[in-house]
């Protein structure tokens, strides 16, 4: 497969091999692109178009968001119990000499989203901490939207 991929798909295909749970948003320019099953799932799960990219031998499904507003479409996959890894451009595009580098930054999971402007103001969202001890259990929780904490 990989010598039918551009090198561009090559690092995306490396990279994804990586995360092969969560949908990864690969950094393009602009947008943060979906290819192959994660763009068939994003594009559902989403509403957002499918597309194609013509690769050599193939047609790659792929979708895309504008990278200023991905956070919206972030919280909306969360919201569904998808896991989303996060493949940023790590060096200026204008300096890359080939291949602009790119690595996972960030990994957003439904127990990880804390961003306040994108979760549920009408729901609880609680963080726990349990220790053991010998014998005893200590607990620990707080609403991280509210700022109150609890323990036992």
């Amino acid at each position: 497969m990989s010598n039918s991929l551009t090198p561009m798909m090559e690092q995306y295909v490396k990279i994804k091999n990586q995360y092969p749970n969560e949908i990864l948003f690969y950094r393009l320019g602009d947008f943060y692109e979906m290819f192959f099953d994660d763009a068939l799932k994003a594009s559902k799960a989403l509403g957002l178009t499918l597309t194609r990219r013509s690769n050599k031998t193939q047609d790659i499904p792929m979708c895309g968001v504008p990278y200023h507003v991905s956070e919206t479409y972030i919280s909306k996959l969360i919201e569904q119990g998808f896991k989303v890894a996060i493949c940023d451009q790590v060096e200026d595009p204008k300096l890359a000499k080939n291949l602009v580098k790119r690595e996972v930054t960030r990994i957003v999971t439904p127990g990880t989203f804390t961003d306040l402007n994108y979760l549920n103001s009408n729901e609880n969202n609680y963080l726990m901490s349990i220790i053991y001890s010998g014998y005893n259990v200590s607990i620990s929780y707080s609403d991280y939207s509210t700022g109150e904490l609890f323990t036992t």
